[in-house]
């Protein structure tokens, strides 16, 4: 059967469905902009656009307040309340948005909005709260602010935007199952990122102890030997290009130090990963990269990132070099063995030498001479290569969560883009067997 549709510059919906402004189912806020001089180091919690984050207010480290004086005098229009919905209204990509929306709670209380900040409270009872919380995080909305709003990379918008913005409308039983819907996929999303955390945890926990011989692999109890890295490596020249020079199309794969910096993983996976390119001229004096090579980064940042490498798995017949400001390392197989290498860069002592002799104010740096004068307790390599291999089925399975987080979540939008449009229309009494259905499917 046809569904007559009411077509809208931002998207089609049901013909009985209504479409409504904003302004007249919300009141909204912005906030006053607070100036720096009248900051304190103690008092009533600024909120600003920064404090919103993965759809909740984080507000553990802020810095800045204002004093009760203020916040219960000029500024009492402006204190938050429990329940309110607040978004960040400045300097946000619209990929990002949805992220930057959350609902205030007690416990973040007392709170007063600042720059960056617009606050909602419902004022009509045909807007369900729930469902209107996921239309402002849906492409509709998004659609309307990207044509009301200043700025190009970057979102500012305030309430003269929002006062423009329409809301399509089905009925409130539909609304509510339209965000009851949703909420389950948000939480079975939740409850894989709370069992990916916890596994993350387990395996940081089981890594320090098998790199440190705290525990040993059944089958294994020979000593452990002190290796000094010089003399079992060789290093590789690198190239100096810029990321300005590189291609798509070019033959030769090039690691450029960001892209070390990037990852979330030990190992470059050729198979699976792919890296900007460099011209077979260019590259004619680069020496290629090799399985289980280990290309460090030579500058970082911070500390944690001091050290940072990735060794090389899966080149097949793909050419490969080291880029600017990273370290080729190639060590005899017979002291570190493939796929060990990897996690060179998590044992403890490792780190702690390269971070002692990192140098640099702005940025931290490490050279070959400080790689190779580490002196490393290893196991023989038959116990590395068990202990990688146990490191890499955690990670394996790690990247299996992340899989099905990722996969939910672009379910989630599917489901919010079908729902908000009346392309499905959800039974109002079975709305969470349905969403855990196509969950789970």
């Amino acid at each position: 059967m046809n569904i007559s549709k009411q077509t809208l510059p931002w998207g089609s919906v049901p013909e009985e469905w209504k479409i409504a402004k904003l302004v007249d189912l919300a009141w909204f806020q912005e906030g006053p902009g607070v100036r720096n001089n009248q900051f304190t180091d103690r008092g009533v919690k600024l909120l600003n656009g920064s404090n919103i984050s993965s759809g909740k207010l984080r507000l553990e480290n802020t810095t800045r307040h204002i004093s009760d004086i203020e916040a219960y005098g000029r500024y009492a229009h402006f204190l938050v309340d429990p329940g309110d919905i607040v978004i960040a209204s400045s300097g946000i990509t619209i990929d990002r948005f949805d992220e930057k929306v959350a609902i205030a709670s007690s416990e973040d209380l007392p709170l007063c909005m600042n720059t960056s900040t617009i606050r909602f409270k419902i004022v009509d009872d045909k807007l369900d709260k729930g469902y209107f919380i996921y239309f402002l995080t849906s492409a509709f909305f998004k659609r309307q602010i990207a044509g009301e709003a200043t700025g190009s990379a970057q979102l500012n918008f305030g309430p003269t935007h929002l006062a423009n913005v329409e809301i399509p409308l089905p009925s409130l039983d539909q609304q509510q199952a339209i965000a009851g819907a949703l909420a389950d996929l948000d939480a079975f999303a939740s409850e894989l990122s709370e069992l990916l955390k916890k596994k993350s945890g387990l395996r940081t926990a089981m890594m320090e102890r098998l790199l440190t011989g705290k525990v040993r692999l059944p089958g294994f109890s020979k000593p452990w030997r002190i290796r000094r890295l010089g003399d079992h490596v060789n290093f590789l020249k690198n190239g100096t290009h810029s990321r300005a020079q590189l291609t798509q199309e070019d033959p030769v794969r090039y690691l450029h130090y960001g892209d070390i910096h990037r990852s979330t993983e030990d190992i470059l996976d050729l198979g699976t990963v792919d890296l900007p390119r460099l011209s077979s001229v260019e590259a004619l004096r680069l020496p290629r990269l090799a399985d289980g090579d280990l290309v460090f980064v030579d500058a970082s940042e911070d500390l944690d990132g001091v050290g940072k490498s990735l060794e090389i798995r899966s080149l097949e017949a793909k050419e490969l070099v080291a880029g600017q400001h990273s370290i080729a390392a190639r060590f005899d197989k017979a002291v570190l063995a493939d796929g060990f290498k990897a996690y060179l860069q998590h044992i403890p002592c490792f780190k702690r030498h390269l971070r002692r002799l990192a140098a640099g104010t702005k940025v931290y740096a490490t050279n070959r001479k400080q790689i190779e004068s580490a002196e490393i307790t290893l196991p023989e390599v038959d116990e590395q290569r068990a202990i990688a291999s146990v490191l890499d089925d955690m990670a394996a399975e790690l990247g299996a969560l992340k899989c099905r987080i990722d996969k939910t979540c672009s379910l989630k939008q599917a489901m919010m883009q079908a729902l908000l449009t009346g392309r499905v229309h959800l039974p109002v009494d079975s709305t969470a067997g349905a969403a855990k259905e196509m969950t789970y499917g």
